[in-house]
């Protein structure tokens, strides 16, 4: 007997006869939230399974239908019944397409369960859940930093842990990767321009010695402090990323000759977006502070994993386009005005796939097929570009958004039900806690390009 457990404490009980076509061994279903798994009797499940079970799921868990027999995306609250949406709505941002299930269940009143936020997904997946982890995993950086890296994001897991940690697992990952960094030595620093090795020096030998370097980090380990540990970890985690970027100067890959006409950013870059309440109202106080008529937001622009989107954008940045932009709130996003009147450029829709070396350009990704993009939507305060009002295989050439992600708006497995569909160039590493205090009518002031000018490269310029 297996059993299937998700979304909201209903229990729907299915003879075994009326799924035995499709899945011979589901005998009931047990809807609670937020978490999703299978048992079987291996305690394993296929990815061709999965598949099924998301078709039988989300038919009635993630829509609704109306009077008329059409799908309403939006969702009933559990605890007062309010309406809540579950994805994105903005014509510009593109249609959804509604999920019909094949399977029989003719007679079964399925439409009377409270419906679910959340699409079934494999909640073993490792998407990147905060941007220092998304902007770190981005950077096209040698195999031995990458492996480095690997070993210490493996023991951010381990930590999640409740009650007894896995200290011995932990000591592992830290001893594999001092030996990674100590036998690759060589290569390392061999990966860093020539002109930058100093540099690049003195940030591996505190990698390995300093104080918040790897054998720091061991100590921690083996003293069983889990917040030591965390500290140590993200400090240690740090400075391989700033290895890494000095180790990726450019491009990891040649852009394709018909988008050599586009701007485009060969790297980091960080533009800061000064706000101003539309209502002549405040912004929160900072701690200590008084309450602020305008705040700041900063932005990280990956130009490794979208050079097109974000070289776009910063030239918009520098040309002034945005100061003055009204800033409108729709569900789950804050989104600039359209600025038809701007001269920017219709980028072609521009997606790097986890485990790729390039971007795909004018195409989606299909999420429930596995594909993760490197840079998630499913991060709170990631940027992205809207789709074109012309084509969905392309960005727009102004309008851009903030995306507030929200887990319980999201499937089981964290993902947002907008994954892969959108150009994401970024994240809000500062001012995020601004975001939501930002309203329809606030207005973008001004916005500067504050570092990573230099990696602009506009056409006719390279």
């Amino acid at each position: 007997m297996s059993y299937l457990y998700y979304a909201r404490f209903t229990v729907i009980v299915c003879p075994e006869a009326a799924v035995s076509d499709c899945i011979p061994s589901i005998s009931f279903i047990i809807s609670f939230t937020p978490y999703c798994f299978i048992r079987t009797a291996t305690n394993t499940i296929s990815i061709t399974t999965w598949g099924i079970i998301w078709t039988l799921c989300t038919r009635f868990s993630a829509y609704s239908v109306d009077d008329s027999g059409v799908n309403d995306r939006s969702m009933a609250d559990p605890v007062d019944g309010t309406r809540v949406s579950g994805g994105l709505d903005s014509s510009s941002m593109g249609p959804r397409a509604d999920t019909h299930s094949p399977l029989p269940f003719s007679g079964w009143d399925f439409w009377s369960i409270l419906p679910t936020n959340a699409v079934l997904y494999s909640p073993e997946t490792k998407l990147p859940r905060t941007r220092e982890l998304a902007l770190r995993r981005a950077i096209p950086a040698n195999t031995n930093m990458k492996a480095i890296q690997a070993s210490l994001e493996d023991i951010s897991y381990l930590l999640r842990i409740p009650q007894r940690k896995p200290y011995g697992t932990m000591e592992g990952n830290v001893k594999k990767a001092l030996k990674t960094a100590v036998d690759g030595k060589d290569s390392i620093l061999a990966s860093i321009p020539a002109d930058q090795r100093e540099q690049g020096s003195t940030l591996y030998t505190s990698l390995i010695d300093g104080k918040g370097g790897l054998q720091a980090l061991l100590k921690c380990i083996k003293d069983q402090d889990p917040e030591k540990v965390s500290v140590g970890l993200a400090s240690s985690l740090d400075t391989v990323a700033e290895l890494e970027l000095l180790q990726a100067p450019g491009l990891s890959f040649l852009l394709p000759e018909q988008y050599l006409k586009y701007p485009r950013l060969t790297g980091r870059a960080i533009v800061e977006l000064t706000i101003e309440k539309g209502d002549g109202s405040s912004f929160s106080p900072e701690a200590g502070g008084e309450p602020r008529k305008t705040a700041k937001i900063q932005v990280v622009l990956d130009g490794y994993s979208a050079p097109l989107t974000t070289g776009n954008f910063a030239k918009l940045v520098t040309d002034g386009a945005y100061d003055g932009t009204k800033l409108s709130c729709i569900n789950q996003a804050i989104i600039s005005e359209n600025g038809a009147q701007k001269n920017g450029y219709s980028v072609p829709l521009e997606i790097m796939p986890s485990g790729q070396f390039e971007p795909l350009y004018k195409t989606t990704l299909n999420v429930q097929d596995g594909e993760l993009p490197v840079l998630p939507l499913s991060v709170y305060g990631a940027v992205a570009m809207a789709h074109s009002e012309v084509s969905e295989e392309y960005s727009s050439p102004y309008q851009f958004f903030f995306y507030l992600y929200d887990k319980r708006n999201s499937g089981l497995g964290g993902i947002s039900f907008d994954e892969g569909q959108f150009s994401v160039f970024g994240y809000t590493t500062a001012g995020r806690e601004i975001l939501p205090q930002i309203r329809t009518g606030d207005v973008i002031r001004s916005a500067k390009l504050i570092e990573g000018q230099d990696r602009l490269v506009l056409p006719n310029e390279s």
